[in-house]
This record gives structure tokens, C-alpha cells and sequence, in this order.
């Protein structure tokens, strides 16, 4: 059972992609569109138009400070379609749905102009399982089965401080604090002929397990925090310019406690894991993102928004520390990229009490189109590009109102050469693959002291 190949990758990029709702789950990488109902119905180009207290402490705190005291409750259903090939054909993944909290608020706070709120999401279950029966293969194995499975926790607070400096400019900022409890596993087994002794029988025929592969199934819990700075300028009544700066997200290591473990060094040669503690960093990337909002008249919004990404800080590799054989750390290469983000929004005020809203957004993959990327990342490809969002609000009245999305992620696919499946077992035809389709529905209710 040579062929673990770049098994232990795979299981990296599973713990990457779950790690963060934001973007297993996501056009942009493992990072969610937008948090609440108004950001996913503008396509999250909300840097320069934040609306409620979840779009503002999340993407642009400066935001807050030109909000009245108000809530906001959001609840979203995330159902992705993902499929790979692991080497013995291709499956779909069999969880595909998750749901995805969320609470913001502002008021004011310290004296004229400083107001405070943040928002709080969080997130449960998100990751992959897949499970597929293995025919006896040239080695004259007699079959087994080849198993995937990927499960995260994942909560973020974000409380904010805003202020508006004069009747242009506001200026804000969140602190980013998060937990997340993650398991994952990416394992060969084979049933392997044997001649065992049983008491009283004697030597009898029969098969065994074995087992290869990165088995980090233990929930380990890990703690992160970083900052969000933002800023909006009010260039007249047409024009609005925002910005925002997100540092890394610096976390504890997730550790957990695990037996044999084998995974492949950046040379290509195997190595072995005794049993005992392993464990690993996973950083929230750094990012920019400027934008502009443009009402060509009172009723109508157009926002258009740019980010940029820093994957590669993060995902470029993925050390796994441990017992392992000649060495205490495996580099397992993810290849990830920083990814440039285009998000568009639209807004209409139809009357009083309805608004109707649009978004699109495309951003470049983080996965580049290579055998190894594509092998790496197989477990829990963030791949979709292209992605539109509709939504609405109604005013109910006496201070209520309700805010629905819907999100549709086009589906891609990325496949590497033949052989590149993680467990092609010499097999050169099958081909490292990666699909990945999502929507998502959301309903929000908001509430303006």
C-alpha cells in the first residue's frame, strides 16, 4: 500500500477549507460571501454599503457609527454539492447541509458620534464525508474501502467601536476572536490475506485490515483573534468610498491525540507517524478590500467592491508537527494562492416598505490548476468562482423587519493528470478531481430601537 502519495495534503486541505465557515463554504476560498442576509443579497459588496450591524462589523465597522440602535438575527441554510476521486472513480460527499447563525447590534456608547456593537456567528458540522468501497486491486488485495471525513466547529465574535469623525468620514474597528473544534481523517484500509492461530482451532485463513493514511479524528479545540479597521468616506450625496484592513487571525494549534499516521515529505518519499500527539497552525489569512456606492438617484444603490486575499501566507503549507519517523514536523504542500475578489451589488427601494437586491461575485481560484494542487486539495475543494445572490426586505413596521437571500455558486471542476488521485494504487487512469456547486437560503430579522 505504497501509494499514500499526497494523502497527507488532502487531509490538510480538509482542515483548511472546514476550518473557517467563511470559506469552506464560499466563493472566496474557505470565506463566506457575507455574514447576514443584506451582505449575501449584495453579492458581499457591502465595504462601501454596510446596512445592519452583521454587514458592518464584519466587513466595514466604520459602518456602525452611521447606524441608529438596532439588531439583527440571521440564520442561514448552506447546502454545497462537492464531489472528488480519491482513485477509485467518483463520489459525492454525503453531508451537504449546514446551518450558519448569526447576531449583530449597534447603540450608542462614550459620547457624541461613538457608538458600539459587533456581530457574532458561528457555524457546526461543516466538512466532508465520504465513504466508497475499494475492489481488489493488481496487488491482489481483496478489496477495502477508502473513507474521507472532515467535521468543525466554529464560532467569531466581533465586537466593535465606530465613530464618526465630521459629516464625511466614520472610522471603526473589531476585534476578531474565535474558537473552532475541528476532526479529520483521510484513510486507506485493505483487507490483507493472513494466516492467524485461533485458541483451540488452530492456524485458520482469513484478512485483516490495514490501514494507511492521516487518521486525525479527535476533536481538538483551537482559539484565534485578530483585527478589522475600516473606514467610509462620504464624498457627497452620490458617492461613498469605503476600505477596510484585515490582519491574520493568529490561533492556538489544534492538537490530537492519534495512532499510526503515514503521509508523503516534499520529496516525494513516505514517512510514518508513531502513535502519540500531532498537531498543526491554521491562520486566518490577511486581506484588503476597497470599495465605492453609488446612488445614481435616492432609490437606487450600485455597489462594486475589490479585495485581495492572502492565501499563501496561510495555505501555501500546512506543517503537521508529531512522532514522526526521522523528523518532528511534515511540510505538506496545499500550493495555495492569493486570490483577487470582484463583488457587485445592486439595491432598489420599490416603495416604503420593499427593497428588492442583487449581487454577483468572481474571484480568481486559490487552487492553481496543477496535478499537485488538485491532488492536495481534493477533500474539500474551495473552488467556485462564480456566484449570483438575490434578496429583500420588508418593513414591517413598528421598528420590524425582514430580510431573505438566496445564493447559487456555479459549479467547477478542476482534474489532474492521470494517476494523480490520491489512491490510484498504480491505476493511471484515474485522475485527482474536485467539483464543487453551493446555494445557500437566509432569512433575517432585524429590529430598530
Amino acid at each position: 500500500m505504497k501509494k499514500t502519495k499526497i494523502l497527507g495534503c488532502a487531509v490538510a486541505a480538509a482542515i483548511a477549507a472546514a476550518a473557517f465557515s467563511g470559506s469552506a463554504f464560499a466563493t472566496n476560498g474557505y470565506q463566506l460571501i457575507g455574514i447576514g442576509q443584506y451582505a449575501v443579497g449584495m453579492g458581499g459588496a457591502v465595504v462601501a454599503a454596510p446596512d445592519d450591524p452583521l454587514s458592518a462589523a464584519i466587513s466595514n465597522p466604520a459602518g456602525l457609527a452611521l447606524m441608529h440602535p438596532q439588531a439583527a438575527f440571521s440564520a442561514q441554510v448552506f447546502n454545497p454539492t462537492r464531489k472528488t476521486n480519491m482513485g477509485f472513480g467518483e463520489i459525492g460527499s454525503h453531508s451537504n447541509v449546514y446551518g450558519i447563525p448569526a447576531i449583530g447590534w449597534v447603540a450608542p456608547a462614550f459620547g457624541d458620534g461613538i457608538v458600539f456593537g459587533g456581530g457574532v456567528y458561528g457555524t457546526s458540522g461543516l466538512g466532508v464525508n465520504y465513504l466508497q468501497n475499494v475492489p481488489a486491486n493488481p496487488r491482489g488485495f481483496p478489496g477495502g474501502y477508502a473513507q474521507a471525513y472532515s467535521s468543525i466547529t466554529f464560532i467569531q465574535m466581533a465586537p466593535s467601536i465606530a465613530m464618526k469623525v465630521n459629516d464625511h468620514l466614520a472610522v471603526g474597528a473589531s476585534l476578531n476572536i474565535a474558537a473552532e473544534q475541528g476532526s479529520f481523517q483521510q484513510t486507506l484500509t485493505q483487507f490483507a490475506p493472513a494466516t492467524v492461530i485461533q485458541p483451540g482451532v488452530g492456524q485458520v485463513n482469513t484478512v485483516v485490515p490495514v490501514s494507511s493514511g492521516l487518521n486525525l479524528s479527535t476533536p481538538s479545540w483551537a482559539y484565534g483573534v485578530g483585527l478589522t479597521i475600516g473606514a467610509l468616506y462620504k464624498v457627497n450625496d452620490m458617492v461613498t468610498l469605503g476600505a477596510t484592513y484585515k490582519s491574520p487571525m493568529i490561533f492556538t494549534p489544534l492538537t490530537f491525540q492519534a495512532g499510526t499516521q503515514s503521509a508523503q515529505l516534499p520529496d516525494g518519499s513516505p514517512v510514518q507517524g508513531a502513535s502519540g500527539q500531532y498537531s498543526g497552525h491554521l491562520n486566518y489569512p490577511q486581506q484588503i478590500a476597497l470599495g465605492i456606492a453609488i446612488r445614481p438617484i435616492s432609490r437606487w444603490l450600485v455597489s462594486i467592491e475589490g479585495q485581495w486575499i492572502n492565501w499563501h501566507n496561510t495555505l501555501n503549507n500546512f506543517n503537521i508537527y508529531g512522532p514522526w519517523q526521522g523528523t518532528g514536523v511534515v511540510p505538506l504542500g496545499l500550493h495555495w494562492q492569493n486570490q483577487w475578489v470582484a463583488n457587485f451589488g445592486t439595491q432598489y427601494d420599490v416603495n416604503n416598505w420593499l427593497q428588492v437586491r442583487a449581487g454577483y461575485t468572481w474571484g480568481s481560484n486559490p487552487v492553481p490548476n496543477t496535478s499537485a494542487a488538485i491532488a492536495a486539495n481534493t477533500i474539500f475543494p474551495a473552488i467556485v468562482q462564480n456566484a449570483i445572490t438575490f434578496g429583500a426586505t420588508q418593513k414591517l413596521g413598528m421598528g420590524w423587519k425582514l430580510t431573505e437571500a438566496y445564493m447559487h455558486a456555479f459549479s467547477n471542476t478542476m482534474t489532474g493528470a492521470p494517476g494523480s488521485a490520491p489512491f490510484a494504487l498504480g491505476d493511471p487512469q484515474q485522475a485527482a478531481s474536485s467539483t464543487l456547486a453551493e446555494n445557500s437560503y437566509g432569512l433575517q430579522v432585524g429590529y430598530d430601537f
